[in-house]
């Protein structure tokens, strides 16, 4: 190969990915072994990754990153030839090295390529368990059990799929061009039905069969950004046992829906909302095996998180099995705090969901978790920014579940369209219920109001009043009842236009922010349509309701 063809970026680029992927399984495997004793085949696969990233980093010239991992290499080596598990101490050890990998990973390529004193260290003291190990022969099965967390590893990673990286920005770009084709595709057709010829009829019949193609290659290019939510699932493994592990506690983690495929930029949003949830269960949730073990409970707790597909969502669920929410400490919360005042007749839901306000905390000390009232009102802010809704149910000593319902993919959305004054707004049809016209009895110029539907007192807000529209009053006036989670409220519009495909716009800078609004789309005139922020919007409407509860 002509060295003026080397491209040292790309192979770099490469590295760091084959590293990052090679790492996180070793980190997964080292993990399970802690907690649960299972294969000792499964040495094979981590010794492969220290094996891989010393040969690649040799290759490239660093050569303090290589003596690294050959002694991590040489350690793995030894338990691989006696066919025996490391044991506890020594799964921590390798862990600390996995970490230090990455460190000097990320160094290397950046320019830093010399060992620092601790990681010199660590090296020695790799080398000293390598050759120690070597010469005293290790039972198999001398894995303690401790507080990891526990993952079922169904399948590793292999070569046998074609496959190949690609930029997110690239297929962000190829997305967007085939959501405008389809916009473009949909005003020719318009303008072909208006010709109303007998040629015009030929042509609109070869425009149907141009179209039905490009609806094929817009959910070819959406299938490709669907990726699997099992590796993000799988990085709370270590986060678990670590958090568990300075806390003293126990605790396994269990997930299910590994293969659940989702939007990659969805999946990307969602880590850090899930790192929070999941800090939130080790520290509030679970409690300290002595505890634990006098309510009957395993001294271990469970924590499971999951992902299913519904329609056009994916669910993701986090589910733990400790102390709950303290209802009466939560009320107490919301009253110091102005959210709630008066009865105490509140729905668990509507109570529960004050936990996501920001500086909401019932933690009686500060910790390195929880304690400060940052945390769920990221998560609820979060969620909002990828157009899902989070719901919390929970039983005082029996437990927590989280539900949080995300849409499969941020492009595109099954709407309906509406329209107020001469503006039309799309409402995502995964939260209409029905719709109905709003008795005249019942209207009135006001900005919010209630309505009954089949004897339920509903409280609607009207678009016309919240966003300030010009235009004539119509004679009639249309609700559009929506739902989230358990909560229904209804929208006042003008007309109801009907069902639809959107494909999202974002916002510019002058409207960015702007409550009830979570995006914008091109419609089937050209012109610029809004997207209904259903959440945020019934957020209002709830804290309204639960406020004039006197």
């Amino acid at each position: 190969m002509d060295l003026a063809d080397f491209d040292r970026d790309a192979v770099l680029a490469s590295f760091v990915v084959e590293s990052e992927e090679g790492l996180d399984l070793m980190e997964q495997v080292l993990v399970q072994m802690e907690s649960s004793p299972s294969d000792p085949e499964l040495l094979h696969s981590i010794f492969r990754v220290a094996h891989t990233i010393k040969g690649n980093a040799t290759s490239l010239g660093f050569n303090d990153l290589a003596g690294f991992a050959h002694v991590v290499e040489d350690l793995l080596d030894v338990f691989r030839e006696q066919q025996a598990l490391p044991t506890a101490d020594l799964i921590s050890l390798l862990l600390e090295a996995v970490d230090e990998l990455r460190s000097m990973i990320a160094g290397a390529t950046a320019g830093a390529r010399e060992l620092t004193p601790a990681q010199q260290e660590l090296k020695k003291e790799i080398a000293l368990e390598a050759e120690k190990r070597s010469k005293t022969a290790v039972v198999a099965g001398e894995v303690a059990a401790s507080s990891g967390a526990a993952v079922k590893v169904d399948g590793l990673p292999n070569a046998n799929h074609r496959t190949l990286r690609a930029d997110v920005e690239k297929l962000d770009h190829m997305l967007n061009l085939t959501g405008e084709i389809v916009i473009a595709q949909g005003r020719l057709r318009r303008m072909i039905e208006k010709l109303g010829t007998e040629q015009g009829s030929a042509i609109l019949e070869m425009h149907r069969e141009a179209e039905r193609l490009y609806m094929d290659l817009q959910s070819e290019v959406m299938s490709i950004r669907m990726v699997p939510i099992g590796p993000l699932f799988r990085q709370f493994i270590r986060s678990v046992r670590d958090m568990a592990k300075s806390h003293g506690k126990l605790a396994r983690l269990e997930v299910i829906g590994e293969d659940v495929e989702v939007d990659t930029t969805v999946l990307e949003q969602l880590k850090d909302p899930l790192l929070h949830l999941v800090r939130n269960a080790v520290d509030h949730g679970l409690e300290k095996p002595v505890v634990r073990k006098s309510q009957g409970k395993n001294p271990s707790g469970l924590i499971r998180l999951s992902a299913a597909h519904s329609g056009g969502n994916i669910i993701v669920t986090l589910q733990d099995d400790g102390a709950g929410f303290d209802r009466a400490r939560i009320l107490e919360k919301a009253r110091r705090l102005g959210l709630v005042s008066g009865k105490d007749d509140i729905r668990d839901e509507e109570l529960f969901g004050l936990v996501f306000h920001a500086g909401f905390t019932t933690a009686e000390s500060v910790t390195d978790l929880s304690g400060r009232g940052v945390g769920l009102d990221v998560v609820r802010r979060n969620i909002d920014g990828l157009r899902g809704t989070v719901d919390i149910a929970s039983t005082q000593g029996k437990g927590t579940t989280i539900t949080i319902r995300l849409p499969l993919t941020l492009a595109i959305i099954e709407g309906f369209s509406v329209k107020v004054g001469n503006e039309t707004f799309v409402v995502p049809l995964e939260h209409v219920t029905e719709c109905m016209e709003l008795p005249e009895e019942q209207r009135n110029s006001e900005e919010t109001g209630i309505f009954s539907v089949r004897g339920n007192a509903i409280p609607y807000v009207r678009l016309r009043r919240m966003f300030s529209l010009t235009g004539a009053a119509p004679k009639r006036e249309n609700i559009v009842v929506v739902k989230m989670n358990e909560f229904h409220a209804g929208i006042a519009v003008d007309e109801l236009l009907g069902g639809m495909q959107t494909v999202v716009k974002p916002l510019g800078k002058a409207l960015r922010g702007i409550p009830g609004i979570a995006g914008s789309t091109v419609l089937g005139d050209g012109r610029v349509g809004l997207i209904i922020d259903v959440p945020s919007l019934l957020r209002g409407v709830m804290q309204a309701s639960l406020q004039a509860q006197a």
